[in-house]
């Protein structure tokens, strides 16, 4: 097959949804499948180049400002870039592709080649990545308008068949997109479990002069849905058990409330701030912590399923049935707390310190129920299923 992704996020941009495409790009061409990446223009990486066995290219964009909303990344855009329209169209009639994936459903990049799909009837996947949701009540009735008025009616065009990751996002799209089990699969977050097998390019504690003191990590960008408030509410209970106890902060920090608070409960100095790191160094990061957590306010994504593969013991707070189909137990193949609840975290945290042998063991356990489930050879060979279904289809229809 050929096969077209598309996500305005991807590498050498971090994060989940451009480190997922990414990844799922490389599965589908080691696979045998011709893969051709459409994204946005992004630093100094290159308009067009060949990596990992498939094309990525690149088409120039404009920078959205930030303006202090939920989902505040340095979003990119390439619809009002005078051209784009005309080289997507030319660039996809030469590929002529069998199925296109798209990651996102409010980014331009997938209107635009999902609407190309539509009227030239190429089967479309959409994978829903991130909410359009917000904690604050005027932000939250802006996006449900977004949704109603402007992303849903695209999707009602597009008609793709929707790839959803967990509970929420299946609760979420059954309300915007009045999805169901008709048009839609549930596959979880796919995760590269051969980049944990890769030397580790850095001493963590070394570097940070840590020693063998507590660590905790909280990797992933600091935004108010994961706003890392529950852990700096905890640390000065976590500390008063195990006061040498230091938590390094990888991400970008688009939002400060936690080192506010941190300062006001008198526990910043536990805190160390990294920003963005290479994706090269994330194992090593995991490798030097004792616990890795990060997703407090709800939700178990791409960086707590890596941590938890890595084999350190990892704390989120989804629900137990937060992945259609896979068996979650609490304290055994996951730790998971209620959301948005410090007392829960101090007390996992504390009790994880206080007894090595238990972390090792739920952390080796974590570690096999992410690879047996969420390994990036399971999940792309559901899709690459689901891509041959429809194409066949599709086929049949024309045929």
């Amino acid at each position: 097959m050929r096969i077209v992704v598309v996500n305005n996020f991807f590498p050498p941009r971090v994060g989940g949804s451009a480190h997922m495409s990414a990844s799922l790009a490389e599965q589908y061409a080691a696979n045998g499948h011709e893969v051709l990446a459409v994204t946005a223009a992004y630093g100094d990486a290159p308009a067009e180049e060949e990596k990992h066995g498939y094309r990525v290219v690149r088409l120039p964009a404009m920078k959205m400002p930030q303006i202090g909303l939920s989902i505040d990344f340095d979003m990119t855009f390439s619809s009002v870039r005078p051209g784009n329209w005309r080289k997507l169209r030319k660039l996809l009639d030469e590929f002529k592709p069998d199925a296109v994936h798209l990651h996102g459903q409010f980014f331009d990049l997938s209107w635009m080649a999902g609407l190309y799909a539509r009227r030239r009837n190429i089967p479309v996947v959409l994978t829903i990545h991130t909410l359009l949701i917000s904690e604050k009540k005027l932000y939250g009735a802006v996006f449900r308008f977004l949704d109603a008025c402007l992303v849903r009616p695209i999707l009602g065009y597009i008609k793709p068949r929707y790839v959803i990751l967990d509970k929420l996002g299946v609760d979420y799209c059954v309300e915007r997109y009045k999805t169901s089990d008709a048009n839609s699969d549930y596959y979880p977050i796919a995760v590269d479990t051969e980049h944990f097998e890769k030397p580790l390019t850095k001493d963590v504690r070394a570097e940070n002069e840590i020693g063998d003191a507590p660590l905790i990590v909280s990797l992933g960008h600091v935004i108010p849905l994961r706003n890392r408030l529950p852990l700096v509410e905890a640390m000065p209970g976590i500390l008063e058990k195990h006061p040498d106890t230091k938590v390094v902060v990888v991400g970008r920090v688009y939002h400060d409330a936690f080192l506010k608070r941190a300062e006001e409960l008198g526990v910043k100095d536990a805190f160390i701030v990294k920003g963005a790191v290479p994706k090269d160094d994330v194992p090593a990061y995991f490798d030097a912590a004792d616990i890795v957590t990060h997703d407090l306010n709800g939700g178990c994504g791409t960086a707590s399923l890596e941590a938890m593969l890595s084999g350190t013991a990892t704390i989120a707070s989804a629900a137990l049935d937060n992945y259609p189909g896979i068996e979650l137990r609490n304290g055994e193949n996951i730790l998971f707390v209620p959301p948005d609840d410090p007392a829960a975290v101090r007390e996992t945290v504390v009790e994880l310190l206080d007894d090595p042998a238990k972390r090792e063991a739920i952390a080796k356990r974590q570690s096999a129920m992410v690879r047996d489930n969420f390994g990036l050879d399971v999940v792309a060979g559901e899709h690459l299923r689901t891509f041959e279904k429809l194409v066949a289809e599709k086929a049949g229809k024309d045929g």
